[in-house]
């Protein structure tokens, strides 16, 4: 009998937005490769998203998708089921932020914000939960923020938490109805972490400060965040459904 180590052999995973190289998305497809799962990279940059896939390994594919476009995220589905067979996980990890107070938001600022960070969820689950249904199985988690729950956060706009908390409300409706086909809907609100967006737009002292602001003392890095995503995509997870996990350290603790 053959020992299983990773907690996804035998997986594939489809992880959007996880081509940028410092990004929490391409380090959860590192782990997600260590643990034994095959994984597609989609990203708006689909050159990037290639070679992204190819820095993990043999057996990974990259794959250009506007998460936006629902056309593009119906064909993406298509080519990575053509290339690896099936689909098991869904990490819905693309999003774009922007620091602007309210008065400040215009409507087309309001429409990218939504559009990427909750249309796209909407767009991809749309494009491959029918194959997570037609095997019976299927694990999608969903990136929210902590600004979502606090009312803001430190480089996003309240248009940004606006989309965030709507994921939150997506993830949750969609745990419901796709409850009874044994897919599972999650969502991960991380804090501050460090990564190529938050690159240069915080001087040490800032970051010192918020830091300062968290029980456990420091930003995050991006394999933590990763760290959620793995657990709510194996079985270590299997009887949660509907569920938010915080990964700020402390920055919010709520009961």
């Amino acid at each position: 009998m053959t020992q299983v180590t990773g907690l996804l052999d035998g997986k594939v995973a489809v992880i959007s937005g996880a081509a940028s190289p410092r990004g929490i998305g391409l380090a959860t497809a590192r782990l997600f490769a260590e643990h034994g799962a095959r994984v597609a990279i989609l990203d708006l940059d689909g050159a990037a998203a290639v070679q992204a896939a190819a820095s993990i390994g043999p057996g990974h594919i990259g794959v250009a998708c506007n998460v936006a476009d629902r056309d593009a995220c119906q064909k993406a589905a298509e080519a990575v089921v053509a290339a690896l067979g099936k689909v098991d996980v869904l990490i819905n990890n693309a999003g774009i932020t922007q620091p602007v107070k309210t008065l400040e938001i215009d409507p087309a600022s309001w429409d990218r914000i939504l559009d990427v960070n909750l249309r796209g969820v909407l767009y991809l689950s749309q494009a491959l939960i029918p194959y997570m249904k037609q095997q019976g199985a299927g694990s999608i988690a969903c990136m929210s923020s902590v600004s979502a729950q606090r009312g803001g956060g430190i480089l996003g706009g309240p248009h940004y938490s606006a989309a965030k908390a709507g994921v939150l409300g997506l993830a949750k409706a969609m745990a419901r109805e796709f409850g009874p086909d044994n897919i599972r809907v999650n969502c991960v609100t991380p804090g501050l972490i460090q990564t190529d967006i938050t690159t240069g737009k915080l001087s040490d002292q800032q970051k010192a400060e918020i830091a300062g602001g968290v029980p456990l003392n420091r930003l995050g890095e991006a394999r933590e965040i990763a760290g959620a995503y793995l657990f709510l995509a194996s079985e270590l997870s299997s009887y949660i459904t509907g569920a938010v996990i915080d990964v700020n350290g402390g920055m919010l603790i709520h009961g």
